[in-house]
């Protein structure tokens, strides 16, 4: 069993959490499998997806080096019965302590949302290991190196718009890692069965996070 260190090193060292929100939960372990096999390991299935919390439980029994987390986690209860399934990983797109805590509690990573630098600062004082900062989209870069000049211990997670393209300058901005919906996994390529796609998808944006890795280096 992992514990929250080790957890939050893969998630660091990983870059890429790749959301998965459905409409339909029939193929959720094959979406993961194919995420997997694009070099991304960090999978949060959201709770409002069909089927979440089973995919959940049988995502970590079937792959076991895997980071498996729940996202959309709105209340204590629901904080609860994702860990249960076995998340190691609670994304929240607001921060409420007793979702931070009850994370904590358990030995899982908390990624409580957060918006404004008050926001931020308040989720830093919940003890949120991340800050998944949503949505991102309308923030950009510039952002993040502004907000991280007063908040510097913000480990921040834009999610919502990040792509190819721009996450390098998110990175050199200074975000710890990436969180990524549409651009690895949608609705269209799950229910043409085109797992391979998911696959190449993943792979792009893994692959760009070690590119700019190496430019910063």
């Amino acid at each position: 069993m992992r514990t929250r260190e080790q957890i939050l090193e893969a998630v660091l060292d990983c870059g890429v959490v790749a959301i998965v929100r459905l409409r339909d939960g029939e193929c959720l372990c094959e979406t993961a499998e194919a995420v997997y096999a694009g070099g991304v390991h960090v999978i949060e299935f959201t709770l409002n997806t069909p089927g979440a919390l089973e995919a959940i439980r049988k995502c970590r029994d079937a792959m076991d080096d895997a980071i498996i987390g729940a996202g959309t986690v709105l209340s204590a209860q629901d904080a609860e019965a994702a860990l249960d399934a076995g998340a190691e990983i609670i994304v929240a797109p607001d921060a409420k302590a007793e979702v931070v805590e009850a994370a904590r509690r358990r030995g899982a990573v908390a990624i409580p949302g957060a918006y404004t630098p008050t926001e931020i600062a308040r989720a830093m004082e919940l003890g949120a290991d991340l800050i998944k900062l949503f949505p991102a989209k309308g923030l950009g870069p510039d952002y993040v190196r502004e907000v991280l000049a007063p908040l510097e211990n913000a480990r921040l997670v834009p999610t919502g718009g990040v792509t190819v393209e721009n996450l390098g300058a998110y990175l050199e901005a200074g975000a710890a890692a990436l969180a990524v919906g549409g651009g690895i996994v949608n609705n269209a390529l799950v229910a043409s069965g085109d797992f391979d796609a998911i696959a190449r998808n993943a792979r792009a944006y893994r692959e760009a996070v070690l590119r700019a890795r190496e430019s910063e280096a």
